[in-house]
């Protein structure tokens, strides 16, 4: 069985990275530069990366009360590996709670940039409890860090039509809310990543490249705390069965 790949050639002790040297781009690209070329097929402009690292660095970590950074030093706490510590946790990501809504927002943006009646269609998900991604935060009344990602792709020309639609779609959804839902992190991530020709695929990919850093230092950490075993008190579960 033959595959066929356009990523990575390994041939003779060379490895080509779509179609650049490893070893040059080792010495001379940086860890950003390189994931944007293996992602996208080509090496970033100056304002791409500048807008790639914003992006990154902002997913880079939440703090150790989400899901993913919960499961991550849990698991660590029974004295397992790093490699299943970290695994645990990314294996938390990517549903509509917590990971998957970057792609989730992404594909919404994409589905209805061109509708005609956004307040109908925002009135009717509502009618129908149907939750939209990229917006709201269960802790933040404003999520800073959409607004540094904002204010980055417009410093760097990435601004487009898609972040103009994520902004109204904010503005139309707390007309019908009941609470205020901000654009969050990653409804603009979604959003930016539209104009800066990402596909819907791979976004959702960004989540976990910028995350596990920021696992691996959760589960370090509580390896390393002398905790012992985490796990819940009698007091602290209700018992509802027969």
């Amino acid at each position: 069985m033959r595959w066929k790949t356009a990523i990575t050639n390994v041939n003779d002790g060379q490895e080509i990275i779509r179609g650049q040297s490893h070893d040059k781009l080792a010495l001379e690209k940086s860890f950003t530069e390189v994931i944007f070329l293996i992602l996208k097929g080509e090496l970033p402009t100056e304002k791409e990366e500048k807008m790639m690292n914003t992006i990154l660095v902002e997913m880079i970590d939440h703090g150790p009360g989400t899901a993913s950074a919960l499961v991550t030093r849990i698991t660590a706490s029974t004295n397992t590996s790093l490699y299943s510590s970290v695994a645990a946790g990314l294996l938390a990501l990517g549903g509509s709670r917590h990971g998957g809504a970057l792609g989730g927002a992404a594909k919404f943006f994409a589905e209805n940039i061109n509708t005609e009646d956004l307040p109908g269609l925002l009135v009717e998900l509502k009618f129908k409890k149907i939750y939209i991604p990229g917006f709201g935060h269960r802790v933040l009344k404003v999520d800073n860090r959409a607004e540094t990602l904002l204010k980055a792709a417009k410093e760097n020309g990435f601004f487009g039509k898609y972040s103009e639609f994520a902004i109204r779609v904010k503005e139309e959804l707390n007309k019908v809310s009941s609470k205020s839902l901000p654009l969050n992190m990653d409804g603009a991530n979604a959003a930016i990543l539209l104009d800066m020709g990402f596909s819907q695929k791979v976004i959702d990919g960004f989540f976990i490249i910028a995350r596990t850093p920021g696992l691996v230092a959760h589960a370090i950490e509580e390896a390393e705390s002398g905790d012992g075993l985490r796990r819940l008190e009698e007091k602290d579960i209700e018992y509802i069965g027969k």
